[in-house]
């Protein structure tokens, strides 16, 4: 840019270059600045006494005294006489915008109140609890209120399983036959109406959760969930027992479900579960043995819960130690053997129980159970199903839709087995002559009567103990869909004397596929009036 250039750019933009206007028409940039603030900020002489300047709560105060930026305003010119020429105007500086003082005094407003949090949405609508006002924090932004308290937030909705159904499609409408003579055409709405049936819809309906019902005309008068738990003392803590034991497998062609839960009367009186469950596996792949221990204790005995846990760990440890050779019995079809060697080990596993309460200062049938078990081999292709055991309870058989009660039968005690001894039971010769009887009318035999009175056997104070209970053993060999249910007494009793149970369970398990561990669990909680023992089951489904 040239020197002329140069020159005129620093006079056009010099703060003390004067004006170049012939006249002050108050139309500069000056003018404008002045006529702005003076707009804005009130007259020169500042707002009357009386009047209050408002101050924003949310900002910070002003100082109180005279702005630094406050400056007199501009004197305006006098107009010229007619006739003479203006005179120019001497330069001055530009004017400071005014600014009106503060009053040093002002009366502080009160602080509006903090925005309320937004109320967390709940099942009824409330009236939101008043938020108390917080005072404003210098370095804030107007914006950032204070937080009242921890955020809350809705809970994600719970959604109930689900399983699909197929919609079945609208039954098709039947045309009347056409004459005779007459040709039937296909209706082209028959055929779309085909189509959609073979890819009918489904719905998603939700699936019930199982609980507990009762059969019979009414429901049993203690409640259905446990109550009160039995006492624990220091030093047993490791003979309390579960309310309830629920276990499952499935092993070649079986699937397996067992529980045993507390019965009703025991969870009223805060009493421990008689009944004991063990389940165990010994062995590997085709040669594995499955065992499932029922034991039921006696309610009269103080410490049935403790006699039945024992019997149960003492015949799976005889069991396992034998379990090779169980396995391969088994498999191949040697019945008699297999019953001399599970009737030797439970007879070990009652010599057991004898010593033990004689080790606690208690008579044999006050620390004993009944027991009763089940092996299933792993083998897919062996379906033979041993049972064995002593003492009470039922083992069931669901085949074609209806129970069969395969308890072992035992003899009658009274009864006589065998064919006739001589001299014992033979029939006696017909006399040839009268002679003296040969037997009294008590049935004793006489060979010579001396007249000799005998003396009176020894007096017996102690009651003769009661028989052992005898062994039972079966073998049977599964079908595809039989169900074999072994119960303990408290489940065996209710299915014998209450019909509307067995048809029930029957209903229940004549499916093709075995219910889940919950399912089973419920099914077995079937209550009846009238039974309120513990229960304990396991069953197997055959595939």
């Amino acid at each position: 840019m040239t020197q002329q250039g140069d020159s005129w750019w620093d006079k056009l933009y010099d703060e003390s270059a004067p004006d170049t206007a012939p006249t002050v028409s108050g139309d500069t940039l000056d003018d404008h600045f002045d006529t702005a603030t003076r707009a804005t900020t009130g007259p020169p002489g500042g707002p009357p006494p009386d009047s209050v300047i408002p101050v924003d709560a949310k900002s910070p105060t002003r100082p109180a005294g005279p702005d630094p930026r406050a400056a007199a305003p501009a004197p305006v010119p006098a107009p010229a006489p007619k006739g003479t020429a203006p005179e120019p105007v001497p330069p001055t500086a530009p004017p400071t915008p005014v600014a009106p003082p503060v009053p040093t005094a002002p009366p502080a407003p009160a602080a509006p109140p903090a925005p309320a949090a937004p109320p967390t949405p709940t099942a009824a609508p409330e009236p939101p609890a008043p938020v108390p006002s917080v005072p404003p924090v210098p370095g804030r932004a107007p914006w950032e209120a204070a937080e009242t308290g921890p955020r809350t937030f809705p809970a994600p909705p719970v959604e109930a399983p689900t399983v699909q159904v197929p919609v079945p499609p609208d039954p098709p409408v039947q045309d009347p036959d056409p004459k005779p003579g007459e040709d039937k055409e296909q209706d082209p709405e028959k055929e779309q109406a085909s189509a959609r049936a073979d890819h009918a819809p489904t719905v998603q309906v939700p699936v019930p959760r199982p609980r507990t019902g009762f059969v019979g005309s009414r429901p049993p008068t203690y409640e259905p969930e446990p109550t009160a738990l039995p006492v624990a003392r220091p030093g047993e803590l490791a003979d309390v027992v579960a309310d309830t034991v629920l276990d499952g497998a499935r092993y070649g062609t079986c699937t397996l479900r067992a529980v045993s839960a507390r019965g009703d009367s025991a969870r009223f009186r805060g009493e421990p579960r008689r009944d004991a469950l063990l389940t165990a596996r010994f062995g590997h792949d085709e040669a594995a043995l499955v065992l499932v221990a029922v034991a039921a204790g006696s309610r009269a005995a103080e410490d049935a819960h403790l006699a039945a846990a024992d019997a149960c760990r003492w015949i799976a440890e005889a069991v396992c130690r034998s379990h090779s050779r169980l396995s391969e019995d088994i498999r191949s079809g040697r019945r008699g053997d297999l019953k001399s060697g599970l009737h030797r080990l439970t007879d070990r596993t009652y010599g057991k129980l004898r010593a033990r309460a004689t080790e606690r200062g208690l008579a044999p049938d006050e620390y004993t159970a009944s027991l009763r078990c089940l092996l299933l081999p792993a083998d897919p292709d062996c379906r033979t199903r041993v049972f064995f055991g002593v003492g009470g309870g039922g083992l069931f058989r669901l085949r074609d839709g209806a129970w069969q009660d395969i308890e072992p039968l035992l003899p009658e005690r009274t009864a006589v087995t065998g064919a006739p001894v001589v001299g014992f039971g033979s029939p006696p010769a017909a006399p040839s002559a009268p002679s003296a009887p040969e037997a009294t009318e008590d049935g004793d035999r006489l060979t010579m009567d001396l007249g000799i009175t005998t003396a009176p056997g020894p007096l017996v104070e102690e009651p003769v103990p009661p028989p052992a209970e005898p062994f039972r053993f079966r073998a049977s060999v599964a079908r595809s869909g039989d169900t074999l249910l072994l119960a303990s007494p408290g489940l065996a009793e209710p299915m014998r004397g209450e019909p509307d149970l067995a048809r029930e369970l029957a209903d229940r398990w004549a499916g093709a596929e075995p219910p889940g561990l919950a399912a089973f669990l419920a099914d077995t909680q079937l209550r009846v009036t009238g039974y309120a023992d513990d229960r304990t089951g396991a069953a197997v489904w055959e595939a």
